[in-house]
């Protein structure tokens, strides 16, 4: 199944990096950790409609590596793999 978000919403596919205490000891993502602040674009919208019926471009491109505000995507399932949906606002920064 193929995701394509509407006007100028982001799906993105979060990245989640195993946590390694000072002492060494990796803590795998399975445990309860925040949730994620980053992660890579899989798909974008149109972009916003503007009031003269135009749409502003979009300022991320599928591949693009982001950082989000922690608490504003929603968390879907597709085919298993989890996704968020992210409005264009939320995206904090381009990571590079």
């Amino acid at each position: 199944m193929k995701l394509k978000p509407l006007h100028d919403h982001i799906v993105v596919k979060p990245i989640t990096e195993a946590e390694i205490t000072k002492s060494g000891i990796v803590l795998p993502d399975t445990i309860d950790k925040e949730k994620p602040e980053k992660g890579e674009v899989v798909a974008v919208g149109d972009g916003k409609l503007l009031d003269n019926g135009q749409r502003a471009p979009m300022s991320v491109k599928v591949g693009d590596k982001v950082m989000f505000k922690k608490y504003s995507p929603d968390e879907i399932k597709v085919d298993g793999v989890e996704y968020l949906i992210i409005s264009e606002s939320d995206i904090l920064a381009v990571l590079e």
